[in-house]
């Protein structure tokens, strides 16, 4: 069973949100975090009841919000457990239930048939299929998973082994582990092969051959899906 709650999980982490640099998530570098295909992201944020459209700007391209991120993430995740007309279904509950916040604001869980919105001591059914609850945490939504393509999603916060996921650094983009470089700024450095892997702590100190390998590493991943896009 999948539990989901962004609030929940910041104020768990102990993360202050104030001043929280809020950065554009591009489509392929959603995909890769969420393990949603461009395809899906399409489909989910058209037509007159979009599943999840993208808080930043839909056109002329579809620019994501990180708790646009999150709440990816778990629909997603959500999908690989259960139909999409079901996920389609909870998230329209929410709607008739007045509950508007953003997605990524609600604990949801699955067990496989149905899903819950879980507020306290009280769970409420909103695909009208009451199953026996066995919750667990969000940081379960983050770790890999295989989507329903078959296809192994990256862990969310630790995408690769040198890079990292912080909501409260860089607005939740990729960074190397421990600063605040971006991973697409190491990748982009060396992309060209004027500066090697060994040279670039010549210009971050802090970035180590093994840093670079990974930044490039992902960089690949995620342009691969801006090709299949």
């Amino acid at each position: 069973m999948i539990r989901t709650s962004l609030t929940q999980w910041t104020q768990s982490a102990g993360h202050d949100l104030k001043g929280v640099i809020e950065l554009s998530f591009p489509v392929n570098l959603v995909c890769t975090l969420t393990g949603a295909t461009s395809g899906q992201l399409a489909a989910w944020r058209k037509g007159p009841s979009p599943l999840l459209a993208p808080e930043v700007a839909g056109k002329p391209r579809a620019l994501y919000s990180f708790r646009d991120v999150v709440a990816l993430r778990t629909v997603a995740s959500l999908r690989k457990e259960i139909p999409l007309q079901r996920i389609r279904r909870a998230f329209q509950s929410l709607q008739d239930m007045d509950l508007t916040d953003h997605p990524s604001r609600y604990t949801l869980t699955t067990d496989g048939t149905s899903v819950f919105l879980v507020e306290g001591e009280a769970v409420t059914d909103l695909v009208k299929s009451p199953r026996q609850q066995i919750l667990v945490s969000l940081e379960d939504v983050f770790k890999p998973f295989i989507n329903w393509k078959g296809e192994k999603v990256v862990d969310f916060l630790n995408p690769r082994p040198h890079l990292e996921v912080r909501e409260t650094r860089m607005g939740g983009w990729p960074t190397i582990r421990g600063t605040r470089v971006a991973y697409g700024t190491i990748a982009n450095l060396v992309k060209g092969g004027e500066v090697s892997a060994e040279y670039v702590s010549e210009y971050f100190p802090t970035v180590s051959p093994m840093d670079v390998a990974d930044a490039v590493d992902f960089d690949r991943q995620v342009e691969s899906v801006g090709r299949r896009a």
